[in-house]
């Protein structure tokens, strides 16, 4: 108990220096925040007088580049009111967003860390601090350090997000290694490159490589660790960084005083769209952090696709149409060239739009949005000469390539199992099981895979395989029916195999009881009848014993040929007919059932027969099967149970069948060996019970009811 105690103790000091340390963390991000928010708002008003006294005009180094005033527009101070005014905006967006994410998650590590990475971001990206705040001593350095301290935290951000481990484990290194360069950039203040004389191919190099490794981290993650939830997160993560980053390239690339008119107008609209696409950042990491509900983002991301590629092929379809009808019109005066581009880009705009959002929605999701389309593909497919299982796998394949799942396949019942009939890929996820319904009866199920763990299937997603499901329907039943007439194929040559080594048997069986039995006593009989002919009249005595031994011989040859004769068909079937037979039988089966209860102290056994009036004229291979199927069913009741009650109930259906139930209340039933029965005995086994009824196109069935005691059942047609 004192170890316990111990051990509990220990857990809740643990746990106490956890609240504390993660009390003190929020203290100091909470205050890191507001002082890094106050002396940005301080510096606002001397950015707007930097710009307007000095950086418009004349430039202010890397920070800001002179900017010459166009000849009609807004004046200098209304220029500078806009840059305040754009830095500001984006700047804000980013306190918003880290003040709802501290408030919301001060309790998770990685919400503080998003906090840290968006306000030191959101605050040292534009040019703002940095260029009103040169000369001030502690805040021109508080900034530097904060400028260093949002790649940093940013990058930290990007490796542990959304489980706080470094994944893979390799990129913890990668993370020490951005930390020492940020720090020596820091130290430089910002001119580490040029104090060691680093072409700027090797800057170049550097931050490409340490971004990609950055997405590179979210991307394994999400392959091969994440949670669904997780992997929901970091679709929000790659999107908005994904935004920024192709923002921030294009953008950078387009400040190049070679592309543009280098006019403060042109600054205005670059900056705006610049930190409007860096803005996406934060957005998505306050979705991903909060995580109280996480909106399906994919069609989020296929529109923004949809529309940044029409954007771009509008800009080209304009730049390059303006540019050649220029040249063909040989004017400075583009009023007719944009006229024509115009027209071009209207006429061109809506198919291309059609054709872009089809691709991209066939990149993403597969061909959903046109099941007709795939329906017609598949049509194709399966008229062409193929067998059934062929037809299956089209169906699979099409599906999977259709919807771009990973796995497809189609169960069935086969033979009371459930059993694989075709598929495509491999199982990576979770998977979706549909029936396959076609005339009101479950045909099969079909099994799909989802894209990715835990994302489920849209609304287009389930309306495609709605149609599809409605035609693979009648493919499947198609399929069933084919397998049906194979088995019932199979089934028939076993039939007829089956007949014939019967049929053999039953020939090998009286040709031996001739040859070897019959034969020798009729040849002993012609003997012992010329032997007395010759005793007659010599010896009339010796010759009366001798007629006298070979009536009796006589006889007993008779009742051979008469057992020979019963094994082919029962005697008492010509003589008193199906129903008579099977009442003569119950009647011997009663005395030794008798004789058995009187021996054990039970209850007698009470075998009734129920049959309609006279019976139609029955093919004698009917009733010969019919009289085997009930005399081997009564007798295993006998042998086999302790029933004190058997029926025996004969009728004729509606559809022309003979239906014999044999049924008793006995409740310790074993079946007995399922075997052919031995040579030269008239008794059948529980294999031959089923064979007989099955060679006229019937089944016997032997199942135990409900209320107890065994039923066997033999159906067989008359027709």
């Amino acid at each position: 108990m004192l170890h316990l105690s111990k051990a509990g103790t220990s857990k809740v000091v643990n746990n106490r220096q956890v609240v504390w340390s993660m009390r003190i963390a929020q203290l100091f991000v909470l205050s890191f925040s507001l002082l890094t928010a106050a002396l940005y708002v301080s510096l606002i008003p001397q950015y707007y007088k930097v710009l307007v006294g000095k950086c418009i005009l004349q430039g202010c180094g890397n920070l800001v580049p002179a900017m010459p005033l166009p000849a009609n527009g807004f004046s200098l101070e209304q220029f500078g009111l806009l840059f305040v005014l754009i830095d500001v905006l984006f700047t804000f967006v980013f306190y918003m967003t880290s003040a709802i994410v501290f408030w919301k998650g001060f309790r998770e590590p990685m919400g503080l860390v998003a906090v840290v990475a968006m306000v030191s971001f959101g605050s040292t990206f534009p040019s703002l601090v940095m260029a009103a705040s040169v000369g001030t001593g502690f805040v021109h350095y508080w900034f530097l350090g904060i400028s260093m301290l949002s790649w940093v935290s940013l990058s930290l951000f990007l490796l542990l997000f959304p489980n706080g481990k470094f994944v893979p484990n390799w990129s913890r290194f990668v993370f020490v290694l951005i930390m020492i360069v940020d720090v020596m950039t820091l130290v430089y203040e910002g001119e580490m490159w040029e104090k060691f004389h680093i072409p700027a191919i090797f800057q170049l190099l550097w931050y490409g490589s340490s971004t990609l490794i950055l997405i590179y981290s979210q991307v394994y993650r999400f392959r091969n660790r994440a949670t669904a939830a997780e992997r929901q997160q970091t679709k929000w993560v790659v999107y908005g960084a994904s935004i920024g980053i192709v923002g921030f390239i294009g953008m950078s690339a387009l400040f190049d005083p070679s592309l543009n008119d280098g006019t403060a107008m042109t600054y205005v609209y670059l900056n705006g769209v610049l930190n409007a696409s860096l803005t996406a950042i934060p957005i998505t990491l306050m979705f991903a952090v909060l995580r109280q509900r996480l909106w399906n983002i994919d069609p989020l991301v296929k529109r923004t696709l949809v529309y940044g590629s029409l954007s771009v092929c509008i800009v080209l379809i304009y730049t390059v149409t303006v540019f050649y009808l220029s040249r063909v019109f040989q004017t400075r005066d583009h009023y007719v060239a944009s006229l024509l581009a115009t027209a071009v880009v209207a006429a061109a705009f809506a198919p291309l739009k059609e054709w872009l959002q089809r691709q991209i929605n066939r990149l993403m999701k597969g061909r959903h949005d046109d099941p007709y389309a795939v329906l017609l593909e598949l049509g194709n497919q399966l008229i062409q000469p193929q067998d059934p299982d062929a037809m299956l796998h089209a169906v699979v394949r099409t599906v999977k390539d259709a919807l771009r799942i990973p796995y497809t396949a189609i169960y069935t019942g086969i033979g009371g199992q459930t059993t694989l009939v075709a598929a495509a890929g491999s199982l990576l996820y979770e998977q979706h099981v549909l029936p396959i319904i076609h005339r009101g009866k479950e045909m099969g199920t079909l099994h799909i895979a989802s894209r990715s763990a835990g994302e489920g299937f849209t609304a287009e997603d389930n309306k495609f395989l709605d149609v599809l499901l409605r035609q693979a329907g009648p493919i499947v039943e198609n399929w069933h029916m084919t397998q049906g007439m194979k088995l019932l194929a199979q089934d028939l040559q076993e039939s007829r195999e089956k007949l014939v080594l019967a049929r053999e048997e039953e020939r090998l069986y009286i040709r031996n009881n001739l040859h070897d039995d019959l034969a020798p006593k009729l040849a002993a009989l012609a003997l012992n009848a010329a032997t007395a002919q010759i005793y007659v009249e010599k010896q009339p005595k010796v010759a009366i014993e001798m007629l006298g031994d070979l009536r009796k011989v006589i006889r007993s040859t008779v009742e051979e040929i008469r057992t020979l004769v019963h094994d082919l068909r029962p005697p008492t079937l010509d003589e008193l007919g199906l129903i008579g037979a099977i009442q003569e039988r119950i009647t011997l089966l009663s005395k030794p059932a008798v004789m058995l209860a009187g021996e054990k102290g039970a209850e007698v056994l009470d075998i009734q027969l129920y049959a309609p009036g006279p019976l139609p004229v029955l093919p004698a291979a009917v009733e010969v099967a019919v009289y085997r199927i009930a005399t081997e069913a009564l007798v295993n009741v006998v042998k086999h149970t302790n029933a004190t009650s058997c029926t025996v109930r004969l009728e004729l259906s509606e559809t022309g069948q003979l239906q014999v139930e044999i049924r008793d209340n006995g409740a310790d039933f074993a079946p007995l060996p399922v075997h052919p029965v031995a040579e030269g005995k008239s008794g059948i086994g529980l294999v031959s019970m089923r064979e007989r009824a099955a060679e006229l196109g019937g089944h016997c069935n032997i199942d135990r009811p409900a209320g107890g005691g065994t039923r066997v059942l033999a159906v067989i047609p008359l027709s």
